[in-house]
């Protein structure tokens, strides 16, 4: 269960790395028009509905996106009939087809059904078309229907599936629905305590992709909060909108970059080189992007303690962000591009006091995280008994990412040992026969931020953002053996 969702998270995954289009376009057009919402301006029209166009279909880009990860093999047919199911769902919910159903008027419709293009009926299509697939797109049918066998038949009894998930949200829905505006809204009514606790448990869940599952309910319309959707078509209430997300700037754009400077401080004299570049790149992601999980990663397993007190930090940091109002979005991630992209947005308040926020949380974590390691000596990168030192891996002449792919798959047991490939933003996963059979030191001597076993067969390691390059390469080795 716990290996599906997490390829539930890799999956959903591909639809969010759509998001920053969205920020990139309606942010600029806010930036032109930051009063007329496109009104006073035909190029700023023209970007914000652009960029609206993607925010206002998120749930059918989870829909395609999920449909297409889940599969087993990533064929068009498996996300056109994760489009199949959320169309027929969707149709069938809505509060017109509703009410004839019921023989009422739209009007005493439950309102919950106004609600179903909603992101987690996005992702039920796209598991269900998914599902589909792995089921159906092999069968083959007598010579008579032969047309329909195969990949063609997937869409065919995906709108069939969905017949029967629709007639059981007919009645479960209301009571999903339900239950979920009441979690939103039992941490919303916290206020900022509620933000705080959204952030510290956003990050213990990093390490198992789960983080995804909890987001849905914040940043999306499922249980009415769409804290992302709201920021950037500037809806809802200035100072509010937003607060499941500012807290996480000061963190992604300062604390984390300080804490890599602090590992980098704490490691041994000849380590420090090795470590500095690690720290480097990580660090510029997380500042840059947003993207976090080279550096995360680099501490999470060799130092959970660490981690643990980096949540707190996250949870923190969200709920002063929430105490004081000040607010941001982001499309992707908080990181230096989507700030400068929220601040124009009419919604946003006060954004500039998150800069100073993050520059008193960079100090908090360079010290806190300092006096932790050197306190109780945890091995983060570069502390490392000099026994298990790993060796230098020198430059190896062409394509840099066929050296560092083939010396990992060589890591991990090869041919004999590799049955999976597949990758997320940052991170390979893998399924092998027989963990022993990995060995670890080589795959680190690869100078990786680190390895996840997640499993008695899964593995995963983290290369950084140009994991797909790495992906490929590996994809090649096999095919050619």
């Amino acid at each position: 269960m716990m290996k599906y969702l997490q390829r539930l998270g890799r999956s959903l995954m591909l639809p969010v790395a759509v998001l920053p289009a969205a920020a990139i376009l309606m942010g600029i057009g806010y930036w032109i028009d930051p009063i007329g919402w496109g009104a006073d301006s035909p190029i700023a029209a023209f970007l914000i509905k652009a960029g609206g166009s993607i925010i206002d279909n998120i749930p059918i880009l989870f829909a395609v996106g999920v449909g297409l990860g889940l599969a087993k093999e990533k064929d068009g047919s498996a996300a056109l009939s994760g489009l199949v199911a959320f169309l027929v769902i969707t149709t069938l919910l809505s509060s017109d087809v509703v009410a004839m159903l019921q023989g009422i008027d739209a009007a005493d419709v439950d309102p919950a059904f106004g609600k179903i293009k909603n992101a987690f009926v996005g992702i039920l299509s796209g598991v269900i078309a998914s599902i589909m697939f792995n089921r159906f797109s092999h069968v083959k049918l007598p010579d008579a229907l032969a047309f329909f066998s195969g990949k063609r038949l997937v869409p065919i009894m995906t709108a069939v599936s969905m017949l029967v998930v629709s007639l059981v949200l007919f009645f479960v829905w209301p009571v999903i629905y339900t239950a979920l505006i009441s979690f939103g809204k039992g941490f919303s009514e916290l206020g900022a305590a509620g933000a705080g606790l959204y952030g510290f448990f956003n990050r213990l869940l990093i390490p198992t992709g789960l983080h995804h599952a909890l987001n849905q309910v914040f940043w999306f319309d499922v249980a009415g909060i769409n804290d992302i959707g709201n920021f950037w078509a500037s809806k809802g209430e200035k100072g509010i909108t937003g607060m499941y997300q500012a807290g996480f700037f000061p963190v992604m754009m300062f604390g984390l970059p300080a804490a890599g400077l602090a590992m980098y401080h704490t490691a041994k004299t000849a380590k420090k080189k090795q470590v500095a570049s690690l720290m480097l790149a990580a660090g510029f992601a997380a500042f840059f992007t947003g993207v976090t999980e080279p550096l995360e990663f680099a501490f999470m397993f060799v130092a959970p303690a660490l981690y643990f007190v980096h949540a707190l930090l996250t949870g923190l940091s969200l709920a002063i962000a929430a105490m004081f109002h000040w607010t941001a979005g982001f499309g992707f991630s908080a990181g230096l591009v989507d700030f400068v992209l929220s601040l124009k947005i009419p919604i946003a308040n006060q954004p500039y006091m998150l800069l100073l926020q993050g520059l008193v949380f960079a100090v908090i974590y360079y010290f806190l995280f300092r006096f932790i390691i050197t306190k109780f000596n945890l091995m983060t990168p570069g502390r490392e008994d000099d026994m298990e030192e790993e060796t230098e891996v020198g430059p190896v002449a062409g394509n840099k990412f066929a050296s560092l792919a083939a010396k990992i798959y060589e890591g991990l047991g090869g041919d004999a040992n590799v049955t999976s490939v597949d990758n997320c933003v940052t991170r390979l996963r893998l399924e092998v026969k027989d963990m022993d059979a990995v060995d670890q030191k080589k795959i680190k001597s690869t100078g990786v931020p680190g390895i996840n076993i997640v499993g008695k067969n899964s593995i995963q390691v983290i290369v950084g953002t140009n994991v797909q390059f790495v992906a490929d390469e590996i994809a090649k080795i096999r095919k050619e053996k």
